[in-house]
């Protein structure tokens, strides 16, 4: 994939887990029902027991940072914001992962 396509593609999985985010409420209340925890104990638990590796990460204007995990051989997904001071809470997670591996056209742009 080149350098233009990867930047696409993080830049509509970032677009889209800020879209998810500002439907949900502050990560900071993560007692409210979410999973969360250090960063490096999250991102080992969905590599061993998903199979999951990141596929493209952004920060919200809050600084914090907003990350895609999926496998490609399971097809699961998980969408992570981690706050500055390092509270990794899970906000997403799915199935059907599929790294399209070519950019969608831009709107009022012929391809």
């Amino acid at each position: 994939m080149c350098q233009a396509t990867k930047v696409l593609h993080l830049a509509g999985l970032t677009a889209a887990a800020a879209v998810l985010l500002a439907m949900t409420t502050d990560v900071a209340a993560a007692p409210s029902g979410r999973s969360c925890g250090p960063r490096d104990t999250v991102v080992s638990r969905l590599a061993e027991g998903y199979g999951e590796t990141r596929r493209s990460v952004g920060l919200a204007t809050d600084q914090s940072m907003i990350e895609v995990f999926a496998s490609s051989d399971t097809g699961s997904w998980t969408i992570t914001v981690t706050e500055p001071g390092g509270l990794t809470c899970l906000v997403a997670s799915g199935g059907a992962f599929e790294d399209l591996g070519y950019d969608l056209p831009l709107p009022g742009i012929e391809v």
